[in-house]
Order: structure tokens, then C-alpha cells, then sequence
């Protein structure tokens, strides 16, 4: 007795492992950097919201890899990340009379880009399975 549609199968296993490469694992790459960057926002320190507005993620794929970036695009984003955050919540001097109110502001947290991926980490496998599952909905 012969197997019919052996062919059929391989050729549809090839489709859905380039889909799982492709599109759907760029998907799950993309809900973990925006709950990632979301947990970070919390923590980001805010003064004039230029920080907070530049913040962009990236997606690259390059053959069956699939990488991504989270990240602040503000000139000065890496030195805010990197303080030590010891004059949060201190006052500013203030500038022609007028309260500059204070250093960070109460939510802004040290290494806050880091932080808010380490709030995430335990929830990644459940984020990823999410991802693929809703991506396979909207097929």
C-alpha cells in the first residue's frame, strides 16, 4: 500500500516553518519589546518628555534570525539611564523666579530601560506563547 500526499505535507511543513521563521516569530519578538518598553516607561525619568517621545523598537531579520531593539533616541538617553538617580526627588534651583520643580520626577528610576525588561523577564515564555497563539487567530 502506497502513502499519497507525503509531498503535499513536506512542501506545507516548509511553508509554515519560513511562516514561524518570518512574520510570526517577528510578531513575538515585537510583544515582548513593547511590554518591555511599557514596563520602562513606567520608570522613565520625564522633564520635559523629550526622553520619553524618543523612544523607538526596532526589529531586524536577517535570514532565519530574527533580533530586536529597544531603545530612547534622545541625544542625552544614555547618560539619564546611566545615573545613579541620587538627586531624585531633590529640588531644582529655580530659573527667573519660577519653581523648576525637582531632579527625575517621583517615578523615574535609575537603569530604567533595564529594569523594566527584569519586570518582564519571568512573563516572556507566557508573552511569546500569547504572541503565537494570537497570531494564529488572525490566520
Amino acid at each position: 500500500m502506497a502513502v499519497r500526499g507525503i509531498k503535499q505535507v513536506k512542501n506545507n511543513m516548509r511553508k509554515l516553518q519560513a511562516e514561524i521563521q518570518g512574520r510570526r516569530t517577528e510578531a513575538a519578538v515585537y510583544a515582548v519589546l513593547s511590554q518591555g518598553g511599557a514596563a520602562a516607561a513606567t520608570m522613565t525619568p520625564v522633564d520635559t518628555s523629550t526622553l520619553i517621545n524618543s523612544h523607538f523598537v526596532e526589529i531586524k531579520a536577517d535570514g532565519d534570525k530574527v533580533t530586536g531593539r529597544n531603545g530612547y533616541s534622545a541625544e542625552y538617553a544614555a547618560a539619564v539611564h546611566s545615573a545613579p538617580g541620587v538627586l531624585k526627588g531633590q529640588d531644582r534651583p529655580d530659573r527667573e523666579g519660577k519653581s523648576q520643580g525637582q531632579y527625575w520626577d517621583p517615578n523615574g528610576e535609575p537603569h530604567f530601560l533595564t529594569a523594566g525588561f527584569d519586570q518582564i523577564a519571568a512573563d516572556v515564555p507566557r508573552i511569546l506563547r500569547n504572541a503565537y497563539r494570537a497570531f494564529d487567530r488572525r490566520s
